[in-house]
C-alpha cells in the first residue's frame, strides 16, 4: 500500500489543512474480516461481492488476460464443487472400507490377508459353500487362532473378552485423539454447521486438523460398536473439505457470505455420500441446514452431490455396486389397509423422537453442569464397556448397526439364511423364487422376535447416553435402527395375522391363501423413516433420502404418511428437533427461520441503553482525537460504534466496526507520519478547520458504513425479528426523526425471544 504522491501533499498544505493522507484509499490487510465467535454482516458481504464482480467485469474488457481471469473467476465455483465432490466421495469410501475391516477385527482375522474383512476374506476363498457362506478356513475367530477351539464355553468367553478389549481400545484411541488434537471433532457437527451457515464464526471448526482427526476417529468409534452412526459426521467432514477448497480461491476466502454458499453445497455432498442419495442431500441442505440458499447454490449443490456420489460409486466400498449397505428392492405392492400400521409406526417414531430429545438434552445438560463433564475419557470408556458387554450375547446388537438395518430391510427370498427368514415351507411349493407366499413363522422367527425386542430396548436406552459424548457421533443410523426393529416386529405380526386369519374382512380383499401380501422389510423401512423424522423433524428430504436408499418409488405414500405423522406427534410435545435443541443447549446465537414471534412488543422495549443505563457509546464525526477513540475501545467491548454529528445533536452519520477502527489506527501509526495521540479523527469528506500548529488529522471515512440499517423506536419487534432473520443483520440502530436513540443487536433479539418464551435470557450467550 503506497502513500500518496508528495506533490499532492504540498497541495494540501496550501489549503492550511496540514499534511493529509487518506491512507485508507487502498485497503489494508484484515479489514472486512471478523473476530472468532462473532456474527458476519450478510448485507456488507453481499455488497462487497457485488463491487468485486463489477470491478472484474469492467476490467475484462481491457485485455485478453483480464478476460481469461474473469472466466476463471466465473468457473471457480464449479471447480470448488468438483473438488469437494471428489474429496468427500473418496473419504466416505475410505471410511466405509476401514469400518468394515475394523468391525470384523473385533471377532477374528483373515489369515490369507489380514486387511480383508470377513466377507472379502470368504469371497476370495475357493472352499466357501453357499450354505456356509460365512465360514471359510481363511477366516478364523480369535478363539480358533489363539486356543484352537471354535465351539464351547472357553472359546465363547475368549471371543467375548477380546470383543470388549478391541471395542475399548478403539474408543479410547478415538477420544484421546479428539481431546489432544481437535476438540471440535466431537459430536455430529450438524448443530454447529447450522449455526455457522447462519453467519456465526467458529474458527477452527472446519479446519484441516478437524478434518483429519474426525475422519480417523469416525472409523474408530463406529468400529467400536457404540450406538452411533457416521452419517451426521460425514456432513461435517464434507463441510471441512468445502472450507479447505474455498480458502484456495480469494473469491471465497475473503468473503464469508460466499464461503457459506460453498458450505451449503458441501453439506449436500456429505448427505449424498452418507446415504447414496444425491437429491436427498440437496433437499437436506435446503430444508435442514442452510440459512441462505440462492438458486445458484441449488445447482452447485446438485453438482457437488452428483460428483460425490459418482466418486463413491467408483470406489464401490460394499462390493454390491450400491452406494449404501442397506439397499433393497421389494416386489410386492402395498395395500390401503396397511396404511393403518404405517401410521401407527409414525406415532411410535414421533413418541420416540420426543423421548430421545428430552432425555438426551437432560443428560447433556447434566454433563455440562456437573463434574461428569470433567471426565470425558472415562465417560466414553464406561459407555463403550457397557455397550460391548450387553451387545455381544445378542446377535442383532453384536453386528454393526448398518448391517442390522440391512438385514431388517431385507425381503425374505428363497436363498436367505437369516433367522428372520426361518419360516415353515410348504413341501409342494412350486413358485418363482422371488414371489414366495406368506408362510407360518418357524422357531427361528420367534427367537428373532425376542432378540429384536431386547435389542430395541437396549438401543433406545444406550443411544440417549451415547449421543453428545466427546467423540464423533451421528444420530441417523441409531434412530433408523430403532425404527427398523420396531417396524420389522410389526411387519412380522401383520404378516402372521394375515396368514392365520385371511378370512377377516380387512384381509379378504387383498390377501388370498398362497399369496405374498405382506412384506415385513417394508415395515422396517417405514419405521426407520418415522423414527428418523421424529428425532430430526425432517419431512421432504427424509422421504426422498429413504426412497433413494431403497429404490422403491411406489412406497413413497407409506413413507410420507409415516414421516408426516411422526412430525405431527413430535411437534405436539415440542417444536424443536434434536439439532435445534443442541443449538439452544450450547447457547449459539441462532435465529431459527421456523420460529414464530407473535408478541406485541416494540423496538424501544428491546433496544439498549434502557432507562437508568449509561448513554450509548458513540463517536463524533470530527471532534474526537485518536486517544479518545482508543480509550473508548479499551473501556468497552462493543463490536462497533455509531458515528453522530455531535454529542448534542445526535444526528446519525454511520456506523464504524470496532475491529476496523483498531486496524485503521494501528496502520496509520505505522505507515503515516505525524499521526499522534492528539490527532483529530474525522469521518467527513473534508477535513475540519484546525489551528495552524495542530498535528495531522486522521481520515477514517473509508471504514465508515454510511448506510447502517435503522428502524424507528415504534417499529414492532415482529418486524425487527423478521428483518434480522431475512437480512442476516448483526445490529440495527434505533432512531426518531433522524436522532439516534439506541441499538439492537442479534443477541438482544435472541434474549428478548427467550424472555418472551419464559426461558432464561442469559442462556443465549455462547457457552
Amino acid at each position: 500500500m503506497g502513500l500518496e504522491d508528495p506533490n499532492m501533499v504540498n497541495a494540501g498544505d496550501m489549503n492550511g489543512s496540514g499534511n493529509l493522507m487518506d491512507f485508507l484509499d487502498e485497503p489494508f490487510p484484515d479489514v472486512g474480516t471478523y473476530e472468532d465467535f462473532h456474527t458476519i454482516d450478510w448485507l456488507r458481504e453481499k455488497s462487497r461481492d457485488t463491487d468485486r464482480h463489477r470491478k472484474i467485469t469492467s476490467k475484462s474488457k481491457e485485455s485478453i488476460w483480464e478476460f481469461i481471469k474473469s472466466l476463471l473467476d466465473a468457473w471457480s465455483g464449479w471447480v470448488v464443487m468438483l473438488l469437494i465432490g471428489l474429496l468427500a466421495g473418496t473419504l466416505a469410501g475410505v471410511i466405509d472400507l476401514a469400518v468394515d475391516w475394523m468391525t470384523d477385527l473385533k471377532e477374528g482375522v483373515c489369515l490369507s490377508a489380514f486387511w480383508y474383512s470377513h466377507e472379502q476374506c470368504c469371497w476370495t476363498s475357493n472352499e466357501t459353500t453357499f450354505d456356509d457362506r460365512d465360514k471359510c478356513p481363511q477366516w478364523q475367530k480369535w478363539s480358533e487362532l489363539l486356543v484352537n477351539q471354535s465351539e464351547g464355553a472357553s472359546a465363547y468367553i475368549l471371543n467375548y473378552f477380546l470383543y470388549i478389549m478391541w471395542a475399548l481400545c478403539f474408543a479410547f484411541l478415538a477420544v484421546s485423539l479428539v481431546r489432544v488434537f481437535a476438540p471440535y471433532a466431537c459430536g455430529s457437527g450438524i448443530p454447529e454447521i447450522k449455526t455457522i451457515l447462519s453467519g456465526f464464526i467458529i474458527r477452527g471448526y472446519l479446519g484441516k486438523w478437524t478434518l483429519l482427526i474426525k475422519t480417523v476417529t469416525l472409523v474408530l468409534v463406529v468400529s467400536s460398536g457404540l450406538s452411533l452412526g457416521k452419517e451426521g459426521p460425514l456432513v461435517h467432514v464434507a463441510c471441512c473439505c468445502g472450507n479447505f477448497f474455498s480458502s484456495l480461491f480469494s473469491k471465497y476466502s475473503k468473503n464469508e457470505g460466499k464461503r457459506r454458499e460453498v458450505l451449503s453445497a458441501a453439506a449436500a455432498a456429505g448427505v449424498s455420500v452418507a446415504f447414496g442419495a444425491p437429491i436427498g442431500g440437496v433437499l437436506f441442505s435446503l430444508e435442514e441446514v442452510s440459512y441462505y440458499f440462492p438458486l445458484k447454490t441449488l445447482w452447485r449443490s446438485f453438482f457437488a452431490a452428483l460428483v460425490a456420489a459418482f466418486t463413491l460409486r467408483s470406489i464401490n466400498p460394499f462390493g454390491n455396486s450400491r452406494l449404501v449397505l442397506f439397499y433393497v428392492e421389494y416386489h410386492t405392492p402395498w395395500y390401503m389397509a396397511e396404511l393403518f400400521p404405517f401410521i401407527l409406526l409414525g406415532v411410535f417414531g414421533g413418541l420416540w423422537g420426543t423421548l430421545f430429545i428430552r432425555c438426551n438434552i437432560a443428560w447433556c445438560r447434566r454433563r455440562k453442569t456437573t463434574r461428569l463433564g470433567k471426565y470425558p475419557v472415562l465417560e466414553v470408556i464406561v459407555i463403550t464397556a457397557i455397550t460391548a458387554i450387553i451387545a455381544y450375547p445378542n446377535p442383532y446388537t453384536r453386528r454393526s448397526t448398518s448391517e442390522l438395518i440391512s438385514e431388517l430391510f431385507n425381503d425374505c427370498g428363497a436363498l436367505e439364511s437369516s433367522q428372520l427368514c426361518d419360516y415353515i415351507n410348504d413341501p409342494n411349493m412350486t413358485r418363482p423364487v422371488d414371489d414366495i407366499p406368506d408362510r407360518p413363522a418357524g422357531p427361528g422367527v420367534y427367537t428373532a422376535m425376542w432378540q429384536l425386542a431386547l435389542a430395541l430396548v437396549f438401543k433406545i436406552v444406550i443411544t440417549i447416553f451415547t449421543f453428545g459424548m466427546k467423540i464423533p457421533s451421528g444420530l441417523f443410523i441409531p434412530s433408523m435402527a430403532v425404527g427398523a426393529m420396531a417396524g420389522r416386529m410389526v411387519g412380522i405380526g401383520v404378516e402372521q395375522l394375515a396368514y392365520h386369519h385371511h378370512d377377516w374382512i380387512i384381509f379378504r380383499n387383498w390377501c388370498r391363501p398362497g399369496a405374498d401380501c405382506v412384506t415385513p422389510g417394508l415395515y422396517a423401512m417405514v419405521g426407520a423413516a418415522a423414527c428418523l423424522g421424529g428425532v430430526t423433524r425432517m419431512t421432504v428430504s427424509l422421504v426422498v433420502i429413504m426412497f433413494e436408499l431403497t429404490g422403491g418409488l411406489e412406497y413413497i405414500v407409506p413413507l410420507m404418511a409415516a414421516a408426516v405423522t411422526s412430525k405431527w406427534v413430535a411437534d405436539a410435545f415440542g417444536k424443536e428437533g434434536i439439532y435445534e435443541a443442541h443449538i439452544h443447549l450450547n447457547g449459539y446465537p441462532f435465529l431459527d427461520v421456523k420460529d414464530e414471534f407473535t408478541h406485541r412488543t416494540l423496538a424501544t422495549d428491546v433496544m439498549r441503553p434502557r432507562r437508568g443505563e449509561a448513554p450509548l457509546s458513540v463517536l463524533t464525526q470530527d471532534s474526537m482525537t485518536v486517544e479518545d477513540v482508543e480509550t473508548l475501545i479499551k473501556e468497552t467491548d462493543y463490536n462497533g460504534f455509531p458515528v453522530v454529528v455531535s454529542k448534542d445533536s445526535e444526528r446519525l452519520i454511520g456506523f464504524a466496526q470496532r475491529r476496523e477502527l483498531i486496524l485503521a489506527i494501528k496502520n496509520a501509526r505505522q505507515r503515516q507520519d505525524g499521526v499522534v495521540s492528539n490527532s483529530i479523527v474525522y469521518f467527513t469528506e473534508d477535513p475540519p478547520e484546525l489551528p495552524p500548529n495542530s498535528p495531522h488529522p486522521l481520515k477514517l471515512r473509508r471504514i465508515l458504513n454510511l448506510s447502517p440499517f435503522t428502524v424507528t423506536d415504534h417499529t414492532p419487534m415482529e418486524t425487527v425479528v423478521d428483518i434480522f432473520r431475512k437480512l442476516g443483520l448483526r445490529q440495527c440502530l434505533v432512531t426518531r426523526s433522524g436522532r439516534l436513540l439506541g441499538i439492537i443487536t442479534k443477541k438482544d433479539v435472541l434474549r428478548h425471544m427467550a424472555q418472551m418464551a419464559n426461558q432464561d435470557p442469559e442462556s443465549i450467550m455462547f457457552n
